[in-house]
């Protein structure tokens, strides 16, 4: 066959996927790991991480996926830089094109993970680069002395809120519901934090401005009531949406495109598994992430070996 053929593929370079690319190279298994952006997903865009096990000091996300891929790398592993063109997984070897090569292997793990979810308001896509923003780590410096808005208050927005206090003046934190999501040592650090605001059961309305952004619209929920904000940039983080369009018709999906999985990791495809954030879950962490791609890798092996003692 035409292409590049390996015993198994990794489709992202994240925490999921360098693990299972650990597992697996350490097993003795080919293996090639296709990652479009550079290895370490979003954790290596996250400031600082305090709940994985082993640092007690806390790590930078960039310096935890910087060890993780060398540790990968030591054992063998390949990684490719590409998007991801066509999928074909036929019974036995499957079929990936990206970057404009074709590679063969065995089996395969998706762990492409996801991406922050929009709000879908007027403006948000407009000042895009221009005010709004979905990583504190990149923008924040950008923001020293600016008064700025923040949408959600899950873990990922206080945690992010937090880190972008040593740079603006004040935060204006916008949650819909009547609660914060977040655990509850960030919510106790972001009430402490006189530059934090929290503005509970109002919803975001439209991001306003002319070249950038110069404040936002929000609705009370309870009132209906709707006020205006002044803000030089709006930080968004109200969810996450998988990567997975390229799977679409390909594997099973659930209505909002995470792959459903057994325990196993097992897609609805044989030699197919996901792992990571972009598989249907309850909780979406770095630590479960690394669980993911360690059974996905075992699980993975299994499967290449049955086919190899049934071709023999």
């Amino acid at each position: 066959m035409s292409g590049t053929s390996c015993d198994l593929i990794i489709i992202g370079g994240g925490p999921a996927g360098l693990t299972a690319a650990i597992y697996a190279c350490r097993a003795q298994l080919k293996v090639v790991l296709i990652e479009q952006m550079m290895p370490g997903g979003q954790v290596a865009t996250t400031e600082w991480v305090e709940n994985y096990p082993g640092f007690e000091n806390g790590v930078s996300g960039y310096d935890l996926m910087q060890h993780m891929e060398k540790q990968a790398r030591q054992f063998g592993l390949e990684i490719v830089s590409g998007s991801i063109e066509k999928v074909r997984f036929r019974q036995g070897v499957k079929e990936i094109t990206a970057g404009g090569r074709i590679y063969n292997a065995k089996a395969i793990i998706i762990a492409t993970g996801s991406h922050p979810r929009t709000v879908g308001v007027p403006g948000e896509d407009k000042f895009r680069g221009r005010g709004v923003s979905y990583c504190a780590t990149c923008d924040g410096p950008f923001f020293k002395d600016k008064d700025i808005v923040v949408v959600g208050g899950g873990s990922s927005g206080l945690q992010e809120s937090l880190y972008l206090t040593r740079f603006v003046r004040s935060i204006e934190l916008i949650e819909v519901l009547d609660h914060l999501n977040a655990e509850k040592i960030l919510q106790k650090r972001a009430s402490e934090n006189d530059k934090i605001s929290i503005h509970l059961k109002h919803a975001l309305v439209s991001i306003n401005g002319d070249q950038k952004v110069t404040s936002v619209r929000v609705k009370n929920q309870k009132t209906g009531k709707e006020r205006e904000i002044k803000a030089d940039g709006v930080f968004v983080w109200v969810g996450q949406s998988p990567n997975t369009k390229f799977l679409k018709d390909v594997i099973e999906l659930d209505r909002w495109g995470f792959i459903p999985t057994s325990t196993k990791m097992e897609t609805s495809v044989p030699g197919v598994y996901a792992a990571g954030d972009v598989r249907v879950k309850d909780v979406r962490q770095i630590v479960t992430a690394v669980s993911d791609g360690a059974v996905a890798a075992e699980m993975a092996l299994k499967y290449i070996e049955a086919m190899e003692n049934n071709e023999a």
